[in-house]
């Protein structure tokens, strides 16, 4: 038998990847019009909670990707374990650590382990600007955002690369934490970065609205009151801050996969599903099927609209890929012996 090797990506050679933007976007797309057409197979996430003492859990992603090719491998099989501690910057940690594994979806032989922390933000901000490139207005120009969480970082920096906004607005509840963050943003988009010292002076009025908290409780932050008619909005934080009168508002309410509105108690419309506001019935369409062109996303500028994702094991399989094949032609990464 032929000595098996699996590639790794740990995190200094991800970091040295430099992953530009077009690059992310692309990837994502990718996996959604292949979830779109049908290709993919994705199975809801799974939760391990550790126990009351420990501020955090672990997610299990597990989904395959039938529109790649890996060493001449038609698609790829992948899991994705991911930590959420909302405390670990108390000691010096991001929040959000995983490993992503992916295999050959033919014999199940391994072919690579990557560190996916930065894939894990990458991702989720990627998916939040393709929901606004196809569900947003064309001509939006105010982002408001809540939350300066690792995902924030890319949902400013890839919306903000598809829209370039006029006003970017954001807030999270440590005064260290948004200041920090504005400054970052500041530095790295090179404008103004207006740091709010609440939700609703961050919220009210923007184009484009996106809630990445990172709440210990539910808790209705956000007021319905103050998305203005045609808004985008694109909540995600892990407990709900939303008033349960946001779904009447909404001209069209999107998933990335309805499968993960059941995954778990965890989610920003927990409540909304379990009082029937989001359903099968009132759910216009996976975001993958808007980017497919199966299904229309916004059609006119006066349409208010939601997409909640809960996070693709499809993207972070993309994504994934895309590491792999840009280290490959710079020839990054170790070989590991497996059999």
């Amino acid at each position: 038998m032929e000595p098996i090797n699996i590639t790794w990506l740990g995190g200094p050679d991800v970091e040295r990847l430099d992953m530009t933007n077009d690059e992310i976007l692309g990837a994502i797309e990718t996996a959604l019009r292949g979830q779109g057409e049908g290709k993919t197979v994705i199975h809801p996430r799974m939760h391990l909670m550790p126990g009351e003492r420990f501020r955090g859990h672990f997610n299990v992603l597990r989904g395959f990707v039938g529109n790649l090719d890996y060493k001449g491998v038609e698609g790829l099989a992948g899991v994705k374990v991911v930590g959420d501690f909302v405390d670990n910057y108390r000691h010096g940690l991001r929040s959000e650590m995983a490993i992503l594994y992916l295999a050959d979806p033919r014999t199940g032989t391994p072919l690579a382990l990557v560190d996916a922390s930065d894939i894990t933000d990458m991702r989720t901000g990627a998916v939040t600007a393709i929901g606004g490139k196809y569900l947003a207005r064309k001509n939006s120009k105010i982002l408001g955002h809540i939350g300066a969480r690792g995902s924030s970082y890319w949902n400013v920096r890839l919306l903000d690369h598809l829209f370039d906004f006029s006003e970017i607005r954001v807030h999270s509840r440590r005064k260290e934490s948004r200041d920090a963050f504005g400054a970052k943003l500041t530095r790295d988009l090179g404008k103004k970065i207006i740091v709010t010292e609440d939700w609703e002076s961050c919220i009210k009025g923007a184009d484009i609205v996106v809630e990445a908290s990172r709440l210990t409780k539910p808790e209705p932050l956000l007021k319905t009151a103050w998305i203005k008619k045609g808004a985008f909005v694109c909540p995600y934080g892990t407990m709900s801050a939303l008033e349960l009168s946001l779904t009447d508002i909404m001209d069209k309410m999107l998933m990335d996969d309805w499968g993960q509105a059941h995954a778990g108690p965890l989610g920003a419309l927990r409540a909304h599903v379990e009082a029937g506001k989001l359903s099968e019935k009132t759910l216009h369409a996976e975001l993958g099927q808007v980017v497919a062109g199966i299904k229309p996303g916004r059609e006119r500028d006066d349409e208010t609209i939601l997409l909640w994702h809960r996070g693709l094991s499809l993207s972070d399989i993309a994504l994934g890929h895309a590491f792999l094949a840009k280290a490959q032609k710079l020839g990054l990464g170790q070989q590991l012996r497996f059999a």
